[in-house]
């Protein structure tokens, strides 16, 4: 027996006084809805309809039932429409992850920008430049740069980035060793990102692309877990940087740093949106997906093309 169902019919008998007219309200045949409550009975081994040829009444354990049924319902279908409404519309937390440099200065006004068309929705953003297990630890998305991380993980790209090498014009000119290839940078002070694969090689493209790759292992002077703090650190003339252009653009922009090695091009990265699943998925997360999508698709603020030189994007 479908208890949920025999008690929806319950109700229904009760609530239209007749089983003819609960079956045609439903749509099955009167000797099916009198089966369901005569099994519901069985089931509470309590009679809650006293049926004559005339008219049905309710016993006092069938009204007491019937009251307990009608809130149950109710509650119910209130369950049912508050989901449907956050299926549709962004509501609840949205619980993300972004490492900290791109987080701090792009995806916090991107933040406050949809918060502002979806009031009903709570932010949970935490920064950290490790590789967060999003269904572990109960995240909805994270903002990623390069490899997502895992093959159950579905991604939308949102843009690209460029890793820059790049120095202070007061290191340039203090160093008198030149910087013509990539080969060069053996000779000069480093500062390594030490959250990756192979802190110490920095890989660059010449004009060939892929053909032209060098790979180079640097000697680091200093080293960091946080690209910011290394770039602080080119800015004060301390060594030459190897940093993605969200990190550096506004300090070369400022002409605090300048590029390096115009004649080669680290490759480029995808930055994506990633989540664990198409299937269901939520309004919160769809919405914003979408909402990057299109804000960062004709606006990366960090592009340096205008500098560097724009070159084909692979896969694009």
């Amino acid at each position: 027996m479908d208890r949920f169902l025999a008690v929806s019919t319950f109700a229904k008998v009760v609530e239209l006084g007749s089983f003819a007219r609960a079956a045609e309200r439903i749509g099955l045949s009167t000797s099916a809805v009198s089966r369901q409550v005569s099994e519901l009975e069985s089931h509470l081994n309590v009679r809650l309809l006293n049926r004559t040829t005339r008219r049905l009444s309710l016993t006092e354990a069938g009204q007491s039932f019937y009251e307990h049924s009608v809130q149950l319902l109710s509650d119910l279908a209130d369950a049912e429409a508050s989901v449907r409404a956050t299926a549709a519309e962004p509501k609840g937390t949205l619980r993300l992850t972004c490492g900290v440099s791109f987080g701090t200065r792009y995806l916090a006004p991107a933040l406050a920008e949809f918060s502002a068309l979806h009031p009903d929705l709570l932010l949970d953003l935490e920064l950290s430049d490790r590789v967060v297990d999003l269904v572990e630890e109960g995240f909805d998305l994270a903002i990623r740069i390069g490899h997502i991380g895992s093959q159950g993980m579905v991604s939308k790209r949102l843009g690209w980035t460029q890793i820059v090498c790049c120095a202070s014009p007061a290191y340039v000119a203090r160093r008198s060793e030149p910087i013509r290839t990539p080969l060069d940078l053996q000779q000069h002070e480093c500062l390594s990102y030490t959250n990756v694969g192979m802190p110490n090689t920095w890989q660059f493209e010449g004009e060939g692309g892929r053909e032209s790759s060098v790979s180079v292992r640097i000697p680091p002077r200093h080293r960091a877990n946080n690209g910011q703090v290394l770039a602080s650190l080119a800015v004060q003339g301390m060594g030459i940087v190897y940093a993605p252009d969200f990190i550096v653009a506004h300090e070369i922009r400022a002409g605090q740093l300048v590029p390096l090695l115009p004649d080669y091009r680290p490759p480029r990265s995808p930055i994506a949106a990633a989540y664990p699943s198409r299937r269901h998925l939520s309004a919160k997360v769809r919405s914003f997906v979408e909402f990057l999508a299109q804000r960062f698709e004709q606006q990366h603020e960090w592009s340096l093309d205008d500098i560097l030189g724009a070159r084909g994007l692979p896969g694009a």
